[in-house]
């Protein structure tokens, strides 16, 4: 009796450790499984995103770069057109100041051409004809008594002054702000004649004593009549 339920019981026993559910893996069923999916591809979107920042990052400062670059050679543009402009400006300035330049040595060329001829003629009139005529008039007007012409130099020398002074008296005419300054200085800044001191001025009687010293004539140095 006892030995038969011994048999049983380990019969019993033997498919029970034998059963399937104790051989089957535990698997992961149902909404976890696509967790895990959705974590790592999240995982992966992060890296992904931050490699794209860093590389717009690097394209907007290049861009930034690019932009002041343009600007740069828009502005270096902009200066070598004006440069180029000056530089235009100064060659045609140049090139007027050499054409001047040119004008003038030409007509220096033909003053001092001019000169020179006059100069010849003045030689050869004054040394040929000239001398012979004079000596012909002075040998004359010995002979009449009359003292002889004066000298070519002197009556040059007398055209010379006398052109001068015409100079002179043209560039006072043309210029009558020194005559009205005495008459000037003598207004008030109202308007009002300024008085005069009275008394002697510093100086006069040196002043009238060199006058009176021009005033005397002399051996009179008059020009020979003419013949």
């Amino acid at each position: 009796m006892a030995s038969s339920s011994a048999a049983a019981s380990s019969s019993s026993a033997q498919p029970s450790s034998s059963s399937p559910a104790a051989n089957t893996p535990l698997l992961a069923t149902g909404d976890w499984t696509k967790s895990l999916i959705q974590l790592a591809k999240t995982a992966e979107l992060k890296k992904h995103a931050l490699t794209l920042q860093l590389h717009t990052a690097h394209i907007l400062s290049a861009h930034a770069a690019l932009e002041q670059k343009n600007k740069a050679i828009q502005d270096l543009k902009e200066q070598k057109n004006k440069l180029e402009s000056e530089r235009q400006r100064l060659l045609n300035c140049l090139r007027e100041v050499n054409e001047d330049r040119d004008k003038a040595d030409i007509q220096e060329a033909t003053l001092n051409k001019e000169v020179n001829d006059l100069q010849h003629k003045i030689k050869t009139i004054s040394e040929g004809e000239y001398a012979v005529a004079k000596q012909d008039v002075d040998r004359l007007r010995q002979e009449l008594g009359q003292p002889p012409l004066p000298s070519l130099q002197t009556t040059l020398e007398e055209k010379s002054a006398e052109y001068l002074e015409a100079l002179r008296l043209q560039a006072e005419t043309s210029n009558p702000s020194t005559g009205t300054k005495r008459a000037g200085e003598e207004l008030a800044g109202d308007g009002q004649p300024v008085k005069r001191p009275r008394g002697r001025p510093k100086g006069s009687k040196n002043s009238k004593s060199k006058s009176k010293t021009a005033s005397t004539p002399g051996p009179s140095t008059g020009g020979a009549p003419s013949a």
